[in-house]
Formats: structure tokens, sequence, C-alpha cells
């Protein structure tokens, strides 16, 4: 069974784009049915364009929200998200660059008030990761990256979105499976996935007397642009074999976390992290 669900190995250059993958991710463009459960709610999703964050800003899309994608370059990719967002009868806008900047966190985050006049729901979903296979083997620069983009821009994006959330908002940001089962050859990206969590569960505490929610969701391994993009080829032939499912997750297996989460169903769900990793168990 796990054989038949595993990957040809490919490699491609980061930060990686869907049509380069085999087979294409699902994000649920053909499967996900809304029901009205975000309907009239803003959101705002980084990593929006591909992955785990394409798959939300569908479902998001197509259960009433209208949502800003934040994107750092991979412009045919966040186009075609858009696209689905638009055909669910949603508004779509598209912001571009860098969040390893401070000043594009804050800039993204500007936008969408200025488009939707509020945040109700803020996705911090863009992650960088690289595979080293020992620490002397991960380059200064790379460690930065990898914090300023998972964990640095989580904190600038929440900093400048809660003023502009009423009670009843949510926050969600993406942690991994990794934050309890650390891979020793993602370490940055494991102490970051770790923030992320710690990061949600103290803003739950500090946002509480708001009225606003912070969770966070915990993916095993799911099949999304930057598999391919950052881990060596062989590595990617097996990816996820070793789930008790015996196989990598996709995207839209996600966006019913993510959709429950930012709904107002999940009104007394806050500082929890919800684990979507194939059989595989966090603490």
């Amino acid at each position: 069974m796990a054989d038949e669900q595993q990957q040809p190995p490919q490699e491609q250059v980061p930060p990686g784009t869907t049509a380069a993958m085999a087979p294409e991710p699902d994000h649920g463009e053909h499967t996900y049915q809304g029901s009205g459960r975000l309907a009239g709610k803003a959101a705002v999703i980084t990593g929006g364009d591909s992955g785990i964050g394409k798959a939300v800003a569908i479902a998001f899309a197509r259960e009433g929200a209208d949502v800003l994608i934040s994107y750092l370059d991979e412009d045919e990719d966040a186009q075609n998200t858009a696209r689905w967002v638009q055909d669910a009868g949603r508004k779509a806008v598209l912001v571009s660059g860098d969040l390893q900047d401070p000043a594009h966190c804050r800039a993204v985050i500007d936008r969408a008030v200025e488009e939707f006049g509020r945040i109700d729901v803020l996705v911090s979903n863009a992650a960088f990761q690289m595979s080293r296979d020992s620490l002397e083997d991960i380059p200064d620069e790379e460690w930065d990256r990898t914090i300023q983009t998972n964990l640095t821009a989580m904190f600038h994006l929440c900093k400048r979105a809660v003023p502009h959330m009423s009670a009843g908002g949510s926050i969600i940001g993406s942690s991994s499976v990794n934050s309890d089962n650390p891979k020793p050859t993602l370490l940055p990206y494991d102490i970051t996935k770790a923030g992320v969590a710690n990061f949600m569960a103290g803003l739950a505490q500090m946002l509480g007397p708001r009225g606003i929610r912070a969770n966070s969701v915990a993916p095993g391994p799911i099949w999304t642009p930057l598999i391919p993009a950052t881990m060596p080829p062989e590595q990617v032939k097996t990816f996820g074999a070793e789930t008790p499912l015996g196989r990598a997750g996709q995207p839209s297996e996600l966006a019913p976390v993510y959709v429950l989460l930012a709904s107002d169903e999940a009104s007394y769900v806050s500082g929890a992290r919800i684990a979507v990793t194939g059989g595989r168990p966090i603490l």
C-alpha cells in the first residue's frame, strides 16, 4: 500500500512550483464543498499560493470568505489560487514579497485592512526549510532565513493584525509534527515549528480577554512544492511512507481543520494544537 503512494524521485529549485510536481497535489479544487461557515469573513493567508495555504484559500472562499494571499514570488501559482477564490464568488487579493522583512509583514496586513476594512482570520502559514545532514552543513544565512520566515514573520504579522481584529477573530499558525518529533536533518525548521505552537498557546491566553482565539495546526508529511524543492530526490520518493497511514497527506486533507478553527463553530477552541499527521502522535 505504501509503495503505491510513493512519489517518483524529483527535485526543484526553492521555493518550488506546483506545476512541476509529479503528481500534482490535491488542493480540493474539485472536491471541497462549502456550506457558508465563513460567510462574510475577511482572511489573510501567508504562503497562500500553493500547498496547504492554497487548499486553505480555496476552502475559505467556498465557505464565504474574502482572501488575501501573501506569497514570495511564485506568481503563476498565486494567480491560479486567486482564480479558484474568484470562481467561488469571493474577492482575492495577491501580495508578493519576502516575509523576512518586517516592513513587508506590516504591508501585508495594511493591504488587507485597506481592501477589507478589517481582519477576521489570520493564517500564518508561510515556511522555509532545507535538509542538511550535519550541524556544520547548515549555513548561517540559512538558519537566519528559516527563523525569520517561519517564526519572526509570524510575530510581526500578528502584532500588526490584532488591532484590526474584533471579538470572534481567529489566528491560526501552521506548526508541524516536527515540533515534538524533531527530524535531525531539519533542525532549524524543527525549532521554528515548536516556536509556532508555543507562541499560539501563549497568544491564546494573552488575547482571550479580547475574544480573539489563537490555535495551531500540526501537519505531518504533506505533499507540497516545499518537499521536492528542499529535500534530496531519494527522500522525496519515500516521503510520508513512515506514517501509520503509509503515505504523504494532501493539502486538501488539512483545509477542513483550518476552516473549523476559523469558524464561529470553534468559539471555545483556543490555545489548541490539532494534529493532522497520518497517525503519528504529538505530545
